[in-house]
């Protein structure tokens, strides 16, 4: 059992979880759970890890759907910093504590910033990674937010 899934089975909220085949030669992870459990990409949420300012101690998540880029200026400008830049894969592993393909915004191993791209907020539900590739938690956005801090924000193109 994931950090992850040991979150939301602590909480009140609701929640589904997925599973699905991972294919270890597939390595673009959310359009991957987007086919395989047959929901449309923008339903399906990547998490990204970022260092801030060049500073690879300070670390910050974003949150948006596998369909879209991350516009890393508005980001920065919500965070009211100067430059992210994308964080190497090692770093975020170590920082959150999941391997690549299976990175959560839940359960990390310590509470960063995060942004959730708004988008989630128009779909009664989205999909998140529950800690390891295969592995999907579908939930609403606002519990997200709430267990994880998250705030809102305009973040992807």
């Amino acid at each position: 059992m994931t950090p992850a899934i040991k979150l939301v089975k602590a909480t009140k909220i609701d929640y589904q979880l997925h599973s699905y085949p991972h294919d270890p030669q597939h390595n673009a992870y959310g359009e991957e759970a987007a086919k395989q459990l047959n929901v449309i990409p923008e339903r399906v949420f990547k998490t990204l890890l970022l260092v801030l300012n060049g500073e690879e101690k300070q670390l910050a998540v974003a949150i948006l759907p596998v369909s879209h880029s991350l516009n890393l200026k508005t980001y920065a400008k919500q965070l009211n910093v100067k430059k992210v830049a994308m964080a190497n894969p090692q770093l975020a592993q170590n920082a959150t504590g999941y391997l690549v393909g299976g990175i959560s915004p839940l359960g990390q191993k310590k509470r960063l910033p995060m942004i959730i791209d708004q988008t989630a907020f128009d779909h009664d539900t989205l999909y998140v990674s529950a800690g390891k590739r295969g592995l999907e938690v579908e939930l609403k956005a606002q519990d997200l937010v709430q267990l994880t801090g998250a705030i809102k924000g305009k973040i992807s193109r």
